[in-house]
């Protein structure tokens, strides 16, 4: 019921699409006290004055802007103070923008490489030019194929990087060239993730020049893995090419993305060159 021409707090509610608990917190920090409050029952009543008001946080709202901007301008109103505002919230949300373009770009990229597992041909060796990576990563041994010991290497990659979806699907784990060579598949000794073109960095990167590499995908995860590091080495022996490189086993889909075995892939590639170095 309206008390002497004012609009009582659920009525404002609805005129102005606002909760009743947000005209109530904008009561309490100051932002809209409302003309008549009655003692008795703690009834809120709003007249034209907040109407105006309460129009300018809407817009601002909408626009996104912080409560905190909203109530400086509503303290002190100028145009120049407006236009201030205004101009720092469109540069906040063209940033917005562009961190969502960029993980769209991401996800797209991790549905292709989920389709490409799911079609994967298994148990087959093949020989494959890998073109160009950035790959951010640890030399850290991992002991004895520790899961809970990547997932630390990776935290600690992590560290250094705001964005944690920088690290969406293409964490690795490898060997170094002098472990293959002595087919020393336990432990681990690096871990690395794939960047993508537009991610930054903050630690140590390392460029990885176009390689061609002896590659295999099974069926399982990185417990698996010694038996095929045993065929891909055999056959590069077999057509005489030598380790260049750090091996890199990626889990395509593992238990972080199905709980059903049948499903996991994992991918390993072995940088080569010919014995005679071509």
């Amino acid at each position: 019921m309206r008390r002497d021409g004012l609009f009582p707090i659920g009525e404002v509610s609805r005129l102005f699409h606002i909760s009743v608990g947000s005209l109530r917190y904008y009561d309490r920090e100051g932002l809209v006290r409302p003309e008549y409050t009655d003692p008795c029952t703690g009834y809120r009543y709003y007249g034209a004055r907040q109407f105006e008001r309460l129009n300018t946080i809407r817009y601002l709202r909408a626009l996104d802007m912080p409560l905190d901007e909203i109530a400086a301008f509503l303290d002190n109103r100028n145009l120049n103070g407006i236009r201030e505002s205004l101009c720092r919230q469109r540069e906040e949300v063209q940033r917005r923008q562009r961190e969502l373009s960029r993980i769209e770009r991401k996800i797209g990229r991790r549905l292709e490489q989920l389709w490409d597992a799911v079609h994967s041909e298994l148990e087959v060796i093949r020989l494959e030019e890998h073109p160009p990576a950035r790959l951010a990563y640890l030399e850290r041994e991992l002991p004895a194929q520790d899961v809970g010991a990547l997932e630390y290497s990776i935290r600690l990659l992590e560290e250094e990087e705001d964005s944690t979806a920088v690290f969406l699907g293409k964490v690795g784990v490898g060997l170094s060239a002098d472990r293959l060579e002595k087919r020393q598949f336990t432990p681990y000794n690096v871990v690395f993730v794939i960047l993508d073109e537009e991610d930054s960095f903050k630690g140590p990167v390392m460029e990885i020049p176009r390689e061609l590499c002896i590659k295999v995908r099974f069926k399982g995860v990185h417990e698996q893995a010694s038996g095929y590091y045993e065929r891909l080495l055999d056959y590069a022996k077999d057509h005489r090419f030598r380790v260049s490189g750090f091996s890199k086993e990626i889990t395509m889909i593992d238990y972080g993305l199905t709980n059903n075995p049948e499903e996991f892939v994992t991918e390993i590639a072995i940088p080569v060159l010919l014995e005679n170095g071509a």
